[in-house]
């Protein structure tokens, strides 16, 4: 018998072929269980749809292995990793990055980058006040998530050859400067 780690991988590895042969919202559960050489009935048992199935990939495959980084502040180190973790399969997370509506891959970055980023804000603030009045670390964690989530789908949507140092960069470079900063420097 496979063990649920296997399985998921069986069947998150047929839905990544599917993907890069059709739109993902024309995928059906059949044509992925068939795909992983097993019955209906044990996608249900693993996962609800194909849209969470999407989301166990992006955890384990992209945000999963930037959290020890995380923990320890390497916020660049971490950036790089979301970039090369995606760089392995470009072509299927950029077929990903276009789904629209709930399902989306910016919904899906969004809240798993800031379940990422919230324990680290927190730890980082400590018992301190943040000084500006409506300023929470929640509102910190959902902006950084938002930006960088904005910043991978567009390294990803507009398929740019810049490595992901250079995008660590760019991320960096404009969340560290004001917005007259970065125009000025345009010119």
């Amino acid at each position: 018998m496979q063990s649920k780690t296997n399985m998921d991988q069986m069947l998150a590895e047929s839905f990544r072929n599917l993907a890069l042969k059709m739109p993902i919202d024309k995928i059906t559960i059949r044509e992925i269980t068939e795909g992983a050489g097993v019955i209906r009935p044990t996608f249900y048992n693993h996962f609800s749809d194909k849209y969470e199935l999407l989301e166990w990939m992006i955890r384990t495959e992209i945000l999963d292995p930037v959290i020890p980084l995380m923990q320890i502040g390497r916020i660049r180190e971490s950036l790089i990793l979301i970039f090369e973790n995606l760089q392995k399969d470009k072509k299927f997370y950029k077929k990903v990055s276009r789904l629209e509506g709930q399902d989306s891959c910016e919904n899906i970055a969004k809240k798993f980058i800031k379940e990422i980023l919230h324990p680290f804000i927190n730890k980082q603030a400590g018992e301190k006040k943040l000084a500006r009045r409506g300023l929470t670390t929640d509102l910190v964690a959902e902006y950084y998530a938002r930006s960088m989530a904005f910043v991978v789908l567009q390294w990803l949507k507009l398929d740019m050859s810049l490595t992901p140092e250079q995008m660590a960069d760019i991320f960096e470079y404009i969340t560290t400067h004001s917005m007259d900063d970065v125009i000025a420097e345009m010119n």
